[in-house]
């Protein structure tokens, strides 16, 4: 059974056991959140949301928070010296999906 989740503007499938890493949500580790925007449950039987289904949930256990690897954004206009460099870490939340509750 897998599921489409809504968090932090962006639709994720998840599946029960998955580790998953979303948008940080600013909760401890080894806390138990719960997702109530589930847009889709598929499985032997498929229910779609309109634009969510009702009843549903997904729990997920926060493993950690962190953040991602740095990149780097450059900026440039040619014959004109400008240069900007930019350094930039995303933070995430690292979670276990547990259930889907449909």
């Amino acid at each position: 059974m897998y599921a489409i989740i809504e968090t932090g503007g962006k639709q994720i499938k998840v599946e029960a056991g998955q580790e998953i890493f979303i948008e940080k949500l600013g909760v401890e580790a080894g806390e138990v959140v719960t997702f109530d925007k589930v847009l889709f449950v598929g499985g032997e039987t498929v229910k779609v949301g309109a634009p969510t289904v009702a009843g549903a949930t997904v729990t997920a256990k926060v493993v950690k928070e962190g953040r991602a690897k740095k990149i780097t954004v450059f900026k440039m206009k040619a014959k004109k010296n400008y240069r900007r460099k930019q350094g930039h870490r995303q933070p995430y939340t690292k979670l276990v999906v547990e259930a889907i509750n449909a």
